[in-house]
């Protein structure tokens, strides 16, 4: 028989894997068995909340997984069909291990495990991912489970809850739209589980009061061969229909849920993207005022952004008097940040929103209904309220196939070493242009992909022709010749 090698399928913050070849139910019980074993029994956890999306593998897949729980003793609460941020939920307020069974944004043919501690604390490669990984490996090479000599007696069958209606009603206490102006919105979920959630947190499906919010639906039937366009809100493609539905309805707003609906992207009333950084900054604001409210100094609040946010993120921060906290890309650092701070905000270019007051977890929703709120708290559009939160022009994140990453990134920082630019390191490299009256203000960031020959190129500047110069000298650079007939955008 041929040795299954998980660590394909094992990566540094979660599981992803083709279904059936390389995640299937004997994969999921081993790794539910490991997952009890190396983080919940250590920790005393006595059960581990389990949750899925919509995928046809996801109920299959998170039953075995169930098992391999309880054949370490542990007991398995079962809550059904959730978004990733509703499993966060669970995990926070029932104060268990959770492991979510989706592949997010991926094509239908592939499933994963989203796995954390309780509190919905994260878990990943270097915080205990390895171990359940290399357990499960010993699992699965040794048929242990089968033969028996890994089980310490089962506890019964599952526990079964359904925390719809709990999560809703939290978020609903989080963020008051009951007041608001009325909004029509357009929700795109991609037939993902935003489907599941948006009716019972902005409309009445939990059986919550009824908010002065119309929901135009796209797509809410789950359905996770995704037959209307990959849950991937990510790539403009995926945006038409929802561009296009914002304005045959006039809405106020458009939504974009990926298939986990752990991240949303927003568009205006003219249909036209809002950058993840001008929502960052929008929150923030909202977030330190909230901070102000409660009698908090601005000083000691912090919020938390990754290298490639835009300038103005920082700028607003601190302009507002609060503090902030620059990291890595990446889900497990910024929530590293969140925590060693106690950072009540954090965001990313790639629409994941962090928030203090949901254990320092990333929840789209909740970013969703504070735009929301801020819209129908004022009078006017949606693209003048964001217009001062990204007065920057900005390339997005330009992709090209190198063979010697490291060599070109040299290349490039003795380039700008070259002209004085002050620089760093933190996350590949970051270049600034000094700020005076010699040139408008630039910057940019070029960081190795940590799984593909990639280089990832980001620039932003006062203006669009000063970012176009910029970017096209460096791609030039990264690819050896002159690159405006293919950016790779």
């Amino acid at each position: 028989m041929q040795r299954r090698d998980l660590s394909a399928i094992v990566k540094a913050y979660d599981v992803r894997g083709l279904v059936p070849d390389q995640l299937h139910p004997e994969v999921a019980r081993t790794l539910g068995a490991a997952f009890a074993a190396e983080i919940a029994l250590p920790e005393g956890a006595e059960s581990i909340v389990i949750g899925h999306d919509m995928r046809p593998s996801s109920p299959e897949l998170s039953e075995a997984f169930a098992a391999g729980v309880q054949s370490q003793g542990v007991a398995a609460t079962l809550i059904g069909l959730c978004s990733t941020d509703g499993l966060y939920f669970a995990s926070g307020a029932l104060g268990l291990p959770g492991a979510m069974f989706t592949a997010s944004h991926n094509p239908a043919a592939y499933n994963g495990i989203k796995l954390c501690r309780a509190g919905a604390r994260p878990v990943g490669s270097d915080s205990g991912l390895t171990r359940v990984r290399e357990h499960a490996q010993v699992l699965l090479d040794t048929g242990a489970l089968d033969s028996g000599s890994q089980h310490t007696g089962a506890p019964g069958s599952p526990t079964r809850r359904d925390l719809l209606g709990e999560y809703a009603a939290f978020l609903r206490g989080l963020v008051d739209l009951s007041a608001v102006r009325p909004l029509t919105v357009v929700v795109d979920a991609a037939n993902g589980m935003g489907g599941h959630t948006v009716p019972a947190v902005l409309e009445t499906a939990a059986g919550l009061p009824a908010l002065p919010i119309e929901i135009v639906p796209l797509y809410f039937e789950l359905d996770g061969t995704f037959p209307n366009h990959e849950a991937n809100p990510l790539d403009p493609k995926n945006l038409v229909d929802l561009q296009a539905a914002v304005r045959d309805h006039g809405a106020d707003i458009g939504l974009a849920f990926d298939g986990d609906a752990d991240r949303c992207f927003v568009v205006d009333e003219r249909g036209e993207p809002v950058s993840a950084s001008a929502i960052t900054a929008l929150v923030a604001m909202r977030e330190i005022a909230k901070e102000a409210a409660r009698g908090i100094p601005a000083d000691q609040v912090r919020i938390v952004h990754n290298v490639i946010s835009s300038r103005a993120v920082t700028e607003f921060i601190v302009r507002a008097g609060a503090q902030p906290v620059r990291t890595r890309v990446g889900h497990s650092f910024i929530k590293g940040e969140m925590a060693k701070h106690d950072a009540v905000f954090g965001g990313e270019h790639s629409a994941h929103y962090y928030f203090r007051e949901f254990w320092f977890a990333d929840t789209g929703m909740l970013a969703a209904m504070h735009v929301l709120a801020a819209l129908g708290e004022q009078e006017g559009p949606l693209s003048a309220l964001v217009a001062e939160y990204a007065p920057y022009a900005s390339s997005g994140e330009i992709n090209s196939t190198v063979a010697d990453a490291a060599g070109i990134t040299e290349r490039v920082a003795a380039w700008a070493g070259e002209r004085g630019l002050r620089m760093d390191r933190l996350d590949g490299l970051t270049v600034w242009h000094p700020t005076d009256e010699s040139e408008p203000m630039w910057w940019f960031n070029l960081r190795s992909s940590n799984t593909e020959p990639l280089l990832r190129l980001n620039v932003e500047a006062a203006d669009p022709a000063t970012m176009e110069r910029v970017r096209d000298t460096l791609l030039g650079m990264i690819r050896g010749a002159a690159p405006a007939a293919d950016r790779g955008e």
